[in-house]
C-alpha cells in the first residue's frame, strides 16, 4: 500500500500543548502546511514547511492541497476534522489510504465534558456558515442541543430565534474558546440574553423549555395546516400524512413537488431526514415568495424553489427519486415530463380534486399501471343544535413506482 502523502491534524485552542507527539512530528517533516491563520499561529513553533492559509473561496484551497498531492502535507483542523470538519471537504478527494488522520476533541466533545451532557443524547449541529433555522426542528421540551455558531453574533440571533419561536425560557449557556486559555462559560435565560463581549469561537448549549403555543414541529407527518402560511392552496393535513407516505421518502433522495401551493409536501419531505433533499416548482411568483418563507420557518432553509410553470422550468433539473403532482398536472406535458424525469425505480404520487386531473390519472393508470386509491376526510361540525359529519373534497390519488 503506497505511503499517505495527506495527514490531517486536529488542534485545540491549547495548540501544541494539546498534540500527540506522533502529530508534532508529522507538522515537523511537512514540506507544506495548510490551515486557518489562527491555526497556523498556534502551530507556528512545530512548522519547518511552507505554510499557506487557507483562501477565500475555500474550493482554491482544496485545489492546492491536490495539487501538491506525492509531497509531505498537512492540513490543520479545528477539533475532529471528520465532524463538520475539513476533512470530510478532503476526502471528497483524497483516497483514505492516502490520508493519516489525527483527531483532536471536537467543539461538541469539549462542551458535552463540561457540561456533562451524554453525548448520544444530546443533538449536535452546525450552524458555522449556515442558516440558524436549521435549529427550529429539534425544538423539543426538555430536549439538549449543542450548535456550533459562527461568530460572536451567532448566540444573540439564536436567543432572537427561540424567543421568536415560543422557547424564550430556554436556558443558553455559550462556551468559548474552548480548551484555551481564554476559555469562558456563561448561561442566561433566551427572553434575557445581553451578554456582550463573546468569542467568536464558541459553542451554544441550549436546554429547551417551550412556553404554551411555542411552535413545537411534531415528528409524524401530516403537521397542523395552520403552522403553513398559506392562501388556501394547501395540500390538507389528513390527505398530506397519507400523501408523505405513498412517497415513502427514503435516505438522501430527492423529490420534485410539482405545483407546490403552499410547499408542505416538500417541506415535510425534508423533515423526514436531514439527508433528504427536495425541490418546489411553483408558478405563482407570490406563492413561490411564500414556500420559501415557509421553508425557513420549518428549518428546511435548503429546499429549492424554483419559480415558472411546468414543463418548462423541469428541464436541467437533477432527475429525481419520487415526484408529487398535486397542481398543475392537467397543464399539457406536465405529466409525462415528470414520468420521463423520475429515476428507475422512483415514485410517483398525483392527487385529483377536479374531474378532469381524476380523468387524467385513469387514463395513466391504464396505460401504467399502479395503485388508484379514493381518500374521503369528513370532520365533525355543528348542524343546527346538533352535530354532524361535513365531508372535504374527496381526493383520487395515483401511485405509480418506474419500473
Amino acid at each position: 500500500m503506497p505511503e499517505a502523502w495527506l495527514t490531517i491534524i486536529g488542534i485545540g485552542e491549547d495548540g501544541l500543548y494539546g498534540l500527540s507527539p506522533a502529530a508534532r512530528a508529522a507538522l515537523a517533516g511537512a514540506e507544506i502546511v495548510f490551515g486557518g491563520t489562527r491555526h497556523l499561529e498556534l502551530a507556528a513553533p512545530a512548522i519547518k514547511g511552507e505554510q499557506h492559509p487557507w483562501q477565500t473561496p475555500f474550493s482554491r484551497s482544496v485545489d492546492a492541497v491536490l495539487a501538491a498531492r506525492g509531497r509531505k502535507v498537512c492540513v490543520l483542523a479545528s477539533g475532529d476534522p471528520f465532524h463538520y470538519g475539513v476533512g470530510a471537504t478532503l476526502s471528497r478527494h483524497v483516497d483514505p489510504t492516502q490520508m493519516h488522520v489525527i483527531p483532536h476533541a471536537s467543539a461538541f466533545s469539549l462542551a458535552a465534558s463540561r457540561l456533562g451532557w451524554p453525548l448520544q443524547d444530546v443533538v449536535s449541529i452546525s450552524l458555522h456558515g449556515r442558516p440558524i433555522d436549521l435549529i427550529r426542528p429539534h425544538l423539543h421540551a426538555t430536549a439538549r442541543i449543542l450548535a456550533l455558531t459562527s461568530d460572536e453574533k451567532g448566540p444573540g440571533a439564536l436567543a432572537a430565534l427561540l424567543v421568536e419561536a415560543g422557547f424564550g425560557r430556554s436556558i443558553i449557556t455559550v462556551l468559548e474558546a474552548l480548551g484555551g486559555p481564554h476559555e469562558q462559560i456563561r448561561s442566561q435565560m433566551a427572553d434575557g440574553f445581553t451578554l456582550t463581549e463573546l468569542n467568536p469561537l464558541n459553542i451554544c448549549a441550549i436546554t429547551v423549555a417551550p412556553l404554551p403555543g411555542a411552535r413545537v414541529l411534531p415528528l409524524t407527518p401530516g403537521l397542523e395546516d395552520t403552522l403553513f402560511e398559506h392562501d388556501g392552496q394547501i395540500t390538507k393535513r389528513d390527505i398530506r400524512a397519507l400523501t408523505l407516505s405513498a412517497l415513502a421518502p427514503r435516505t438522501h433522495e430527492l423529490l420534485w413537488d410539482i405545483g407546490a401551493g403552499s410547499g408542505s409536501i416538500g417541506i415535510e419531505w425534508m423533515l423526514a431526514d436531514a439527508s433528504l433533499r427536495a425541490v418546489a416548482i411553483e408558478s405563482e411568483p407570490e406563492r413561490a415568495q411564500r414556500i420559501a418563507r415557509n421553508a425557513r420557518a420549518f428549518g428546511v432553509p435548503d429546499l429549492h424553489v424554483v419559480e415558472g410553470p411546468a414543463p418548462h422550468v423541469l428541464a436541467g433539473l437533477e432527475p429525481p427519486h419520487a415526484i408529487f403532482i398535486g397542481g398543475g398536472g392537467t397543464d399539457p406535458g406536465v405529466m409525462d415530463a415528470a414520468i420521463s424525469a423520475l429515476r428507475p425505480g422512483g415514485r410517483l404520487v398525483a392527487n385529483a380534486v377536479s374531474l378532469e386531473m381524476e380523468q387524467s390519472l385513469l387514463a395513466l393508470h391504464a396505460k401504467h399501471g399502479g395503485e388508484l386509491v379514493r381518500l374521503s376526510v369528513a370532520q365533525a361540525a355543528p348542524l343546527g343544535t346538533m352535530t354532524g359529519w361535513r365531508p372535504a373534497m374527496p381526493i383520487t390519488q395515483w401511485r405509480w413506482s418506474k419500473p
